[in-house]
């Protein structure tokens, strides 16, 4: 349920709102816009009456939210949300781009991406530390060894880092790390959602290979529900039936979800495509179709790569594509 309330609204008479509110067994979330507050209300809806909600001095308008997913949704928080980590801000206006190798290798390997990436604008460092693989046979990540690096690469050249959790039992390892990232297979990982509600980092959560938009907005709920609501979403596309690229990237779910809610859409050309000649123009389409920013691939030797090499870019063109990027957001 959404109550929204009038302008002409006190502190005073909001605080005692929201203590009747609670005082019913309902979660109360406030939400305070530029020109409106808004209450949501999250629990068992039933109790209240509308006609006496809608009756108060300062109640403008009372509604209630059809869609399972609550805290996510922009009815219940109309203003952008804006997750900030590092002086690195991600939504609302802000377009941030996390670039680096898939995985991470060795201190020399990353300390020069993460180098030259920020040289060409990026402004988060991403590697994986522990890689999810569909065959035990491939590299899995070097693990604690590679956040440690992450974190030297950090503190040579200052970028935030970003790096992917597998395993609620690693949580206390990720206790430095900038932004942790929940992979496209543990999206529904719902033990390890509930695990991450309880801390206060950011939380990057890529959507499924095989998963609707509306789940997508489910598995935020769970962390949110949590108590965390620094969430960014990430587009990387879904599984299909042709074959000419890894996945197929939903341009589309970036107007829907920006429709949809208020947390930030970023998007993974490089996943998506698993092609590193697409990623440019499918960088520039999400630019130009309102992403909130991008993660790519940057490898200093994509051929040589433990993981991901042909949809990884070089530096060189990592650059390249930063600077048609910010081309397409100049004209939009």
């Amino acid at each position: 349920m959404i109550v929204a309330l009038k302008s002409t609204s006190t502190n005073e008479q909001i605080a005692h709102l929201e203590n009747w509110l609670k005082s019913r067994g309902l979660t109360v979330h406030i939400s305070r816009g530029e020109y409106q507050t808004v209450i949501g209300l999250v629990g068992d809806t039933s109790k209240i009456d509308d006609d006496l909600l809608s009756g108060l001095d300062i109640v403008e308008k009372v509604t209630r939210i059809s869609e399972p997913f609550k805290s996510a949704n922009r009815k219940f928080h109309p203003d952008d949300t804006v997750v900030e980590t590092c002086g690195v801000k991600i939504g609302g206006g802000n377009f941030a781009v996390m670039a680096g190798p898939c995985s991470v290798e060795s201190r020399e390997q990353l300390c020069n991406i993460a180098e030259d990436v920020k040289k060409s604008g990026a402004s988060v460092l991403r590697g994986g530390a522990f890689k999810p693989r569909t065959s035990p046979y491939d590299f899995q990540g070097l693990k604690a060894e590679g956040i440690e690096l992450l974190l030297e690469a950090k503190a040579l050249t200052g970028l935030p880092i970003v790096t992917e959790i597998m395993n609620p039992a690693h949580i206390d390892m990720f206790e430095n790390v900038d932004i942790i990232q929940v992979g496209a297979r543990n999206m529904q990982n719902f033990e390890l959602l509930k695990e991450l509600g309880k801390t206060n980092k950011p939380i990057l959560l890529k959507r499924g290979l095989a998963n609707t938009i509306k789940e997508l907005l489910m598995s935020a709920e769970y962390i949110m529900a949590g108590g965390n609501e620094q969430i960014i979403l990430c587009e990387r596309g879904i599984r299909s039936f042709d074959g000419y690229t890894r996945n197929v990237l939903d341009l589309s779910a970036i107007p829907v979800l920006h429709e949809l809610t208020h947390l930030p859409v970023i998007i993974d050309p490089s996943h998506a495509t698993g092609v590193s000649r697409y990623v440019k123009s499918m960088a520039m389409a999400a630019a130009a179709a309102g992403a909130d920013g991008l993660m790519i691939e940057v490898h200093n030797n994509p051929s040589a790569a433990l993981c991901d090499g042909p949809q990884s870019l070089t530096p060189a063109q990592f650059d390249d594509v930063m600077k048609a990027v910010e081309k397409i957001r100049m004209v939009i």
